[in-house]
């Protein structure tokens, strides 16, 4: 047989049988998880208004249980844009994870672990701190969408530089590529320090709460802000299921299978700076989704990517909500920053990932 159709065989052999089965199977049940998520979240918080009320007043209208103006206010323009915008980010974050993660090779590759949200995030800093003076024409060019560009643009600069340090002769070092994360992270993070320390008393404490991620400020135009950003992003990633199938065998092995590597790379690339920017954009700094949620999914249905990107979307939406349920309630009326949440959920689920892949635990 001839190497080229070997290749494409090892390529599309684990998708078929059981394994597709079940990981649509297990879609289905993830898409059903996020709405049974979405209802809880409706419920959860300082009004009595319920996610049945809502249903109700929705297709029956019916007086005895129309909802009061105060719940009314709360649902529309409290809750269901916080939800809107969570499935959002949640999604953004670990569809970003899972892409890089095909595209270095290596499941620890991650978005904020790499430092590709410190670069966003400064993009952001940026536009907030220097929004009303030096840039002031700019963000009167392009209105409210200039937070969620200029974070863009950081997460694709910090994306760009850290895969051409990273990578040599087709073959990504892991090594280099988290010593690589870390130093642009700590040269992101302190130029954000200088525009910190350039911030307004107002400022300053609008990017403390931002720094720590909270889905607390999410109004509808934000999400017209982010989410257009968000959805295109996102919809690019079937496109480039089998390309990232491919690539897993290397990269010449891809171009053999006449995969235009070149072109899946910087697709790859743009993808995960536009979900990641516009994600951190409007939420802050919310960690570990993009390393938690492919890996999961990657123990229960396989690496193939037609069903691993659409699941990490699924699974990362309903995590974020569910994080974000638990940050309104633990300390209640207060709100703890859902950043605070994913980390002491992620970071000892990114331990295990280490020595797991170290052989330290037989698992």
């Amino acid at each position: 047989m001839p190497a080229h159709m070997i290749l494409l065989s090892r390529v599309h052999a684990a998708p078929e049988g059981d394994r597709s089965a079940r990981a649509r199977l297990i879609l289905g049940l993830l898409a059903f998880m996020l709405v049974i998520v979405a209802c809880f979240s409706i419920a959860t918080g300082a009004s009595d208004a319920s996610a049945l009320g809502v249903m109700d007043g929705w297709f029956r209208r019916s007086p005895e249980t129309a909802l009061s103006t105060r719940d009314r206010l709360v649902i529309y323009e409290i809750r269901l844009p916080r939800i809107v915008l969570g499935t959002l980010v949640g999604a953004a974050l670990a569809v970003s994870g899972a892409l890089m993660q095909g595209l270095f090779r290596n499941p620890l590759a991650d978005p904020g672990i790499v430092g590709v949200s410190a670069g966003a995030g400064l993009g952001a800093i940026t536009v907030i701190v220097l929004g009303n003076t030096l840039l002031g024409p700019v963000v009167a060019i392009f209105g409210f969408y200039a937070l969620p560009l200029a974070a863009f643009v950081g997460g694709l600069v910090t994306t760009l530089v850290l895969y051409r340090v990273a990578t040599r002769g087709g073959q990504t070092s892991i090594a280099t590529m988290l010593l690589a994360g870390i130093a642009l992270a700590a040269l992101s993070g302190a130029l954000s320090g200088i525009l910190i320390y350039l911030a307004d008393d107002r400022q300053l404490r609008d990017l403390t709460f931002w720094g720590l991620g909270s889905l607390g400020g999410a109004t509808w135009t934000k999400i017209l802000a982010a989410g257009p950003i968000i959805a295109v992003a996102l919809a690019i990633t079937p496109f480039l299921a089998r390309g990232l199938d491919a690539l897993s065998l290397g990269e010449t092995s891809a171009r053999h299978l006449g995969v235009p590597v070149q072109r899946l790379k910087a697709a790859a690339i743009v993808s995960v700076a536009a979900a990641t920017g516009a994600a951190v954009a409007v939420s802050g700094g919310i960690g570990f989704v993009g390393i938690v949620v492919p890996h999961l999914l990657r123990l229960v249905i396989g690496p193939d990517h037609r069903y691993l990107l659409p699941g990490s979307a699924l699974l990362g939406a309903s995590l974020l909500l569910l994080a974000d349920a638990v940050s309104r309630t633990i300390v209640a009326p207060a709100e703890l920053p859902i950043g605070i949440v994913t980390a002491v959920f992620g970071a000892p689920f990114f331990l295990w990932v280490l020595l797991r892949r170290r052989g330290l635990l037989d698992l």
